[in-house]
């Protein structure tokens, strides 16, 4: 009987060894955390993206399983709003401020992320806490952004004899010559429909239309038949007829831009500032689309002075985008703790000052800085010392209203439709927004 006993002790004690065993074993299973993540593979900081920062973050914290979807352009695009019809979003995901992201913002799919950041919030600059799309704190800028930048080949234009344009009738004077040099005037990659609109269209409206009369326009004090507007669009209009930007640059694939600019295509490029990252070397190929010792001809500006402009010397600025949590990520579990953990470390010093380097973006933490500049690097650097900004169109305005503008800016650019049917369609898009919003 005793033995008896003592044979049924050791069963249920080895039973209790395989259920502990079995429970530390379910203990140790990662968290897993799904991220959508906005990453051009062709661009030369790419590699330190991958390795310094996700891999890195992967060996630091092996309790937390990272499933990391990489999308870029119109495709990660696609993939957010399918993703946020389908309720379906993953646990991190990177956002833009407003614009491009307004659905997320709006519909409350995103984790207010002010609780989070405690004392941290002090650590960054003040322009990178702003309530967002949302009316609260969705995520933290990983950078500021300019979506406007002119970038001027110097040693070009001292080679043809040309100098920098002060007003846009010097650039205007220059497609002539630049035509018989067989080159064009300014490079844009335009083929996909938000281009020209953020690099360039926004840097317009804010010269010449402004700030104050965008929230008119926004809450309907005016509307986008009004003069002041379709003259913004019909200054957008003679870039085109005078040559200043051809009209192929509505087919220009907006990855070939930086390689025609470096190639020496035309003496001007207008892109964003990310796009300076373009051009630095890439670590595992050692090459750079523009070598070190040349990017110091390399000069980032804006538009020249524009006929009739309000504010002069002007970009268009935002903050910029960042990472957020999805709203469905239940208060306290793990997969709380984790998808902040990770947001926390892509919002690190550490991790920026690699984007830093890589052109990526331009620091929202105070203090970071770096020896290893390559110059394009410090040219914008530079750059954010010598400008002031105006809205972004696609940061304030709905899609609803802002999509119509896109279109109808291509349309311009095609010869396809004149300003003032495209201002006509705008007023139509935000008459139908306002009345299901307002």
């Amino acid at each position: 009987m005793t033995l008896r006993k003592s044979k049924v002790g050791m069963v249920i004690f080895t039973l209790l060894g395989f259920l502990v065993a079995s429970l530390n074993l379910i203990a140790a299973e990662p968290v897993t955390i799904r991220v959508l993540n906005y990453l051009d593979a062709s661009s030369p900081g790419a590699a330190r993206e991958i390795v310094e920062i996700w891999q890195r973050f992967e060996q630091d914290n092996p309790d937390i399983l990272v499933i990391r979807e990489d999308q870029f352009n119109e495709p990660f695009h696609h993939k957010t709003e399918a993703y946020a019809a389908a309720g379906k979003l993953p646990e991190v995901l990177y956002v833009w401020p407003g614009g491009r992201s307004a659905t997320l913002h709006e519909k409350k799919l995103l984790r207010d992320i002010e609780p989070f950041l405690g004392e941290e919030r002090n650590a960054f600059i003040e322009a990178a806490l702003e309530p967002q799309a949302g009316g609260y704190l969705a995520m933290v800028p990983i950078g500021l952004t300019a979506s406007h930048a002119m970038y001027v080949n110097t040693a070009l234009l001292k080679e043809l004899g040309l100098e920098m344009p002060k007003t846009y009738q010097d650039l205007k004077k220059m497609v002539a010559p630049l035509k018989a040099a067989g080159k064009e005037c300014i490079i844009v990659g335009a083929q996909d429909d938000w281009v020209m609109q953020s690099v360039l269209y926004s840097m317009i409206f804010g010269r010449i239309v402004g700030d104050e009369k965008l929230y008119d326009f926004i809450e309907g004090k005016a509307k986008f038949t009004d003069k002041v507007f379709v003259d913004s669009l019909r200054f957008y209009e003679q870039l085109f007829k005078d040559g200043v930007i051809s009209r192929n640059a509505m087919q220009t694939p907006y990855g070939e831009a930086p390689a025609l600019f470096a190639a020496g295509k035309a003496p001007f490029m207008i892109d964003g500032d990310w796009r300076a990252g373009a051009f630095i070397t890439d670590p595992t190929t050692g090459t750079a689309l523009i070598p070190p010792e040349k990017q110091k001809d390399i000069v980032m500006t804006v538009f020249p002075e524009i006929p009739g402009e309000v504010n002069h010397g002007t970009s268009s600025i935002v903050p910029a985008v960042g990472y957020a949590m999805s709203a469905s990520v239940k208060p306290g579990s793990p997969e709380e703790k984790a998808a902040w953990r990770l947001i926390q470390w892509l919002n690190s010093a550490e991790v920026q000052k690699i984007r830093l380097e890589t052109g990526a973006a331009f620091p929202t933490r105070k203090g970071v800085t770096s020896d290893k500049l390559e110059p394009i690097a410090q040219e914008r650097a530079g750059f954010y010392g010598r400008i002031s900004g105006t809205h972004v169109l696609d940061d304030k305005l709905p899609p609803e209203v802002c999509i119509p503008i896109n279109v109808g800016l291509q349309e311009i650019g095609l010869g396809l439709a004149t300003p003032e049917e495209v201002a006509k369609n705008i007023q139509v898009a935000y008459d139908a927004w306002a009345k299901k919003n307002k």
